[in-house]
């Protein structure tokens, strides 16, 4: 994520739901039959559905722009990993009409802010494979808190980090239970649908239309969109095939220009960090007014005032954040270090000559006797903090880290890793212990420094190496 402004943080997305979490503790349920409601991750405990995992979503929605009318069919493919007459999904959108599992109808209910708790008529056996279908329609409402989103056009999108996929899909919402996702949308024929993946249907029969998006590796509930507009496409294809995709909204047609630099963005940070890791690109640019820009897989969603550090920092999290995914939030410098050190330091340096040396001094300089410019470690920032001194202070981190361990170890290492967990998850822990499996030196006393205090760095982390005056 990327905001409009310069600190690129979010604090209105995640303030209302981050007070919550830290006054609720999630308990494990007494009953050892019953999956549980939130799984207690440190900043939002009510996240997430014990008892199984997901492999895939099939979502099936219908979107009328003038009276604003949602409906849908969700069908999750799970596993359980325990024996369920009970468990719960994660949902805030319109009505629920009906629930089956494994075909038959099952008992459900809402409660708190976005829970569903489904009863099958027989209990789910663990081990063993099913399918949980989830009827749904009613007036789509736009959440504050990120989400569905009208457009000026009367169109609509879906973005928000952390939480966005609730409002319009049920799902299990974790970063722990990343799934596959396929998305099939019926509007009106005169409007354009698009999403996640690979377009692999766009029919139009009569009055409606009806367009199939497929997504072919995992992603986490955030990541998953879908944009309705009147939109205005851009077809392009990098040098190895891949199909770029790319929508304007009627308002958003300057950023033509900047998306057809798109092929030239990924080149360089797939020499960084290896291979693109989808089967498809692009960006849709929407003219609502939002003051963040997102990393969804494939095809990050652009804000109005989008410029090419922001196209470099979300194409970045492709990497960082889509296919390499947190374990939890309180790693998410994971994510917005280096997509924020490599579109503020690795872009200019390699393309306009900058001297990042220079930029570095003079920001610390700017900044050493700042105590608030400090006083939010990167590693575990806290609950409605987390999406704050990532972006400011993480590119320091990783600027320092490079000249320390010098760029033969920085870049070999931060490419391995992020190749190495493809398609998962991971942790900061995990990536201090694998740098310093490269570095061959003692690395703990710099990220103590940089990641775990509060207070400005002593003299000789803050200025390793060449940054030495």
């Amino acid at each position: 994520m990327r905001t409009r402004t310069g600190m690129r943080w979010s604090a209105a997305l995640v303030l209302v739901t981050s007070v919550f979490a830290t006054s609720v503790q999630a308990q494990p349920p007494a009953d050892p039959f019953v999956g549980a409601s939130g799984l207690g991750e440190a900043y939002y405990p009510d996240d997430g559905n014990g008892g199984y995992h997901v492999d895939h979503y099939a979502v099936a929605i219908s979107y009328d722009p003038p009276s604003r009318q949602l409906t849908g069919n969700a069908r999750l493919d799970a596993v359980a990993t325990q024996a369920l007459r009970m468990f719960d999904l994660d949902f805030s959108g319109p009505q629920v009409r009906r629930v089956t599992v494994n075909g038959m109808p099952a008992g459900f209910v809402r409660h708190g802010e976005h829970k569903v708790s489904v009863t099958p008529s027989l209990p789910v056996l663990p081990g063993l494979p099913f399918t949980v279908t989830v009827d749904y329609a009613g007036p789509a409402t736009q959440n504050e808190e990120g989400g569905w989103t009208f457009s000026p056009s009367g169109g609509a999108f879906a973005a928000g980090e952390p939480h966005s996929a609730s409002t319009w899909y049920p799902l299990n919402d974790t970063p722990s239970d990343k799934a596959t996702f396929d998305l099939r949308v019926t509007v009106p024929q005169e409007w354009q649908v698009i999403s996640n993946g690979v377009r692999v249907r766009d029919d139009v029969d009569g009055p409606n239309r009806t367009v199939e998006w497929v997504s072919q590796h995992p992603t986490l509930g955030y990541l998953t969109t879908v944009a309705i507009d009147h939109f205005d496409f851009l077809d392009q294809t990098r040098a190895n095939g891949t199909p770029m995709i790319s929508a304007f909204a009627p308002g958003a047609a300057r950023a033509r220009e900047l998306e057809q630099r798109l092929p030239e963005v990924l080149d360089f940070i797939e020499s960084l960090y290896g291979p693109y890791p989808f089967e498809s690109a692009g960006g849709i640019y929407v003219d609502t007014d939002l003051n963040f820009s997102l990393e969804t897989q494939t095809r990050p969603i652009y804000a109005p005032w989008t410029d090419l550090d922001t196209v470099v920092h979300e194409n970045t999290h492709q990497w960082w954040g889509d296919s390499v995914s947190v374990r939890q939030w309180s790693d998410v410098c994971l994510n917005e270090c280096f997509a924020s050190y490599t579109a503020d330091y690795l872009w200019p340096e390699s393309k306009e000559g900058a001297d990042v040396d220079a930029r570095y001094r003079k920001t610390i300089a700017e900044r050493l006797d700042d105590p608030k410019f400090w006083e939010i470690p990167l590693q575990n920032p806290g609950a409605g903090r987390e999406f704050t001194s990532v972006y400011y202070r993480g590119p320091l981190f990783l600027h320092a880290l490079r000249r320390l361990v010098g760029d033969a170890v920085f870049f070999s290492a931060t490419r391995d890793f992020v190749q190495s967990h493809a398609y998962g998850n991971a942790s900061m822990p995990e990536f201090r212990q694998f740098v310093q499996s490269r570095a061959g030196m003692d690395l703990s006393g710099f990220f103590e420094a940089w990641l775990d205090r509060a207070t400005v760095p002593a003299p000789e982390y803050l200025f390793p190496g060449s940054l030495r005056a």
